[in-house]
């Protein structure tokens, strides 16, 4: 079976376990306050910091099939995201140097019939001609590369991206919140991550209770994983596809599986036939959150790919007031704790995310064990007006972790824009402001230092500075600048390579974002 069809048949499933969740004790999560559109002053959505989206605007419930479908809510949203990225050194190339995506979404949500309803859309992606790289350059795409699938430019498939997004069934009582289908979930190991033109979804089966009161449990079964720049799911896990008998496909097959910039290298096709393993695979995933204790918020998660790996997170925040003064202190902590379930074998000496071991443990040779444990310090400004942030995040010298679902082990914590600080012994410090001047103007600052280990075939030490801006035109319509600028130590020596020095891969990179919401 495959994944689309596979998505399908968890339609099924899910109104099947809608119809028994009834008995169970306790209460979903409740959908936000249902109001008529022409009573609400508000837009129908807003652009959350990270560009997600904040409904206002949900459909009622209705009592008639035709209301079902006459009474829901079109959503609209027109963006263009623009890029340009340029090397310091001579090391790399600066082709492909810039990118664009023209389009949006089109998204339907239908009214709600005895606890039934869908939600349907559609995204898309055009890339101008006057700003995008040459085909032959499509594969040296850094920052933009998400606006067009390189594996089907690289086939002669053409510049350009049309996909579903979310397209599911949904099922909510008393007890349960039930979604079937292909969807967001936004998790501390999953994300839509939707700030290019097309969002990361999963191809499954979700479920929400509220067990008690400010305590919530999720659980969730993902068969398949369409990243942003593909046009129809994959694996959750295998990097490369199968051989197809085709030279000009099986040479960019590369790009036609989980190709996440996050992935591992020796999780791939070739390994996994080899190991005698099977090269699809499912996704389980579980949290736990409670609000029970004021001012703290703590969160437990679970993630498994039977037969790789099994992940298990801990994360606390507590927020506590200065005085009367409206400044107030909120500590947290994330726990990352990964463990072997298989994958080690598969990938045996190329156990590390860019498929080479040098410097690596020799235990590492056959496990994926590790951890990550990462800290902050915020301190917040009165009436929300923004924070300043303090954090850090150390890997264990074990093995890499592995995260290419757009979660980012080490985000809201040391993560700047395009990093990937989650290699094996790698320590960063972060420091981070946010102000919002006024209901036009927001701004955020993000000064990391990057100690990478020396020994291992891993990025060189590097500082990183980003810079964001977001800019309120109006209600509907926004605009975005990100500046990226890194600075990356060019004297490191190359591991086992005498008289060779790490790549300098210093950089600058900006990037500017449009939004119409309708």
């Amino acid at each position: 079976m495959n994944k689309e069809s596979m998505t399908l048949g968890l339609v099924t499933i899910a109104m099947l376990f809608a119809s028994l969740s009834a008995v169970a004790e306790g209460e979903i999560i409740p959908l936000p306050e249902i109001v008529k559109s022409v009573k609400n002053p508000k837009p129908k959505r807003t652009l959350n910091g990270n560009m997600t989206l904040n409904y206002h605007q949900l459909p009622g419930n209705v009592d008639t099939l035709q209301a079902l479908f006459t009474k829901g809510i079109f959503y609209g949203r027109l963006r263009m995201n623009s890029f340009y990225w340029h090397w310091s050194a001579p090391v790399y190339p600066n082709k492909a140097p810039r990118e664009m995506g023209l389009g949006g979404s089109f998204i339907y949500k239908s009214a709600v019939l005895n606890g039934f309803s869908f939600t349907a859309s559609l995204y898309g992606s055009l890339n101008p001609g006057f700003f995008r790289p040459n085909m032959n350059e499509a594969g040296f795409a850094k920052a933009g590369k998400d606006t067009f699938s390189r594996y089907k430019v690289a086939t002669g498939g053409g510049f350009g991206m049309g996909t579903f997004g979310e397209t599911y069934l949904k099922y909510r009582n008393d007890t349960v919140d039930i979604i079937g289908g292909r969807q967001f979930f936004e998790s501390v190991f999953t994300k839509s991550n939707d700030t290019k033109m097309i969002p990361n979804t999963f191809d499954g089966v979700s479920a929400a209770v509220k067990i008690a009161p400010k305590t919530t449990l999720r659980v969730a079964w993902f068969g398949a994983q369409k990243l942003r720049d593909h046009e129809t799911s994959h694996d959750v896990i295998t990097f490369k596809s199968a051989l197809t008998g085709d030279a000009t496909r099986d040479k960019y097959r590369k790009w036609n599986n989980n190709d996440d910039a996050g992935k591992h290298k020796g999780l791939n096709y070739d390994n996994f036939l080899k190991a005698g393993k099977d090269t699809d695979h499912t996704l389980y995933l579980a949290d736990l959150t409670t609000n029970k204790i004021k001012n703290l918020k703590l969160t437990g998660s679970y993630l498994q790919i039977p037969g790789v790996l099994k992940d298990f997170v801990i994360e606390a925040y507590y927020k506590m007031a200065l005085s009367d003064t409206g400044w107030a202190v909120r500590p947290g902590i994330r726990e990352f704790v990964q463990r072997d379930d298989g994958g080690g074998a598969v990938a045996g000496d190329s156990n590390a995310l860019g498929g080479n071991l040098t410097g690596y443990d020799p235990s590492v040779n056959g496990s994926l064990d590790s951890s990550l444990f990462n800290a902050r310090l915020d301190i917040l400004m009165p009436d929300k007006k923004g924070f300043f942030r303090l954090g850090y995040s150390k890997v264990a010298d074990e093995a890499d972790i592995v995260a290419p679902w757009r979660g980012f082990p080490t985000g809201g914590f040391t993560r700047a824009m395009g990093q990937y600080n989650w290699f094996s012994n790698t320590k960063t410090l972060m420091l981070r402001a946010v102000y919002k001047f006024n209901v036009t103007w927001k701004a955020s600052i993000r000064y990391a230092i990057e100690d990478y280990d020396d020994n291992k075939l891993v990025p060189s030490d590097a500082t990183v500075i980003h810079i964001d801006t977001w800019t309120n035109i109006s209600k509907a319509f926004q605009m975005r600048m990100r500046y990226g600028h890194v600075t990356a130590d060019d004297a490191t020596p190359k591991p086992g390579v005498a008289g060779k020095y790490k790549a300098d891969w210093s950089y600058d990179e900006f990037r500017l974002e449009f939004n119409y919401l309708f």
